[in-house]
């Protein structure tokens, strides 16, 4: 059986990273798949396990060649999603976990129809200003950039099956653990294996 595909997402300082990582330190069984991006590496951050972190002229090679599920520019960084990766590691996991920005999971969902598509909320606009002033990572017009393209994308949480407001991180996980469990009991999973327990004696 292929495992199930979760797409992570909202707008950025929603503390998606953050979840993921905890959600998959708790449980078993699910992989996270690692995108491609050209921005500079943030403190802590290793490549091939946080992302995979290439020039320009390789990530544009690589688009070019028909690599990429999809891709974005998102700040002025490209980022992309590696459709070799994808297949190999829903053959292999029982759910596969992509943080991705709104644009990109729009445009998976174009593609992957049947995934499970989970909006991470800030608690306010202002909680969301001061985490990204928290980083380090942002200069002011930056930080301009990163607030008023969060409007657009939390204008885009109606597209998403699942809406988790990240208030206090130990409650998001868990509710971001509920999720991942409850797609993966869902009734029609069973549809076309009945359990040998209910078959009929002959």
């Amino acid at each position: 059986m292929e495992g199930l595909l979760y797409i992570v997402s909202g707008p950025s300082g929603a503390g998606k990273s953050t979840l993921i990582k905890n959600v998959l330190d708790k449980i078993i069984g699910f992989s996270f798949s690692v995108s491609y991006t050209t921005r500079e590496k943030r403190p802590g951050e290793i490549d091939g396990k946080d992302y995979f972190f290439v020039d320009k002229s390789t990530f544009f090679k690589m688009k070019e060649d028909g690599e990429f599920l999809e891709w974005a520019e998102v700040h002025g960084n490209y980022y992309a999603t590696s459709k070799k990766f994808i297949e190999e590691k829903l053959k292999e996991s029982r759910g596969l976990v992509l943080d991705v920005d709104v644009q990109g999971a729009l445009n998976i969902k174009k593609i992957y129809k049947n995934a499970i598509y989970i909006f991470i909320l800030p608690p306010s606009n202002e909680d969301l200003e001061k985490r990204l002033k928290k980083r380090g990572t942002e200069s002011k017009d930056s930080l301009e950039i990163r607030l008023k393209d969060a409007q657009w994308e939390i204008s885009h949480m109606k597209d998403f099956d699942y809406v988790i407001v990240n208030q206090e991180i130990e409650e998001s996980t868990n509710q971001l653990i509920s999720v991942l469990v409850a797609e993966q009991l869902k009734r029609e999973r069973f549809d076309d294996k009945t359990p040998f327990f209910f078959k009929k004696q002959l």
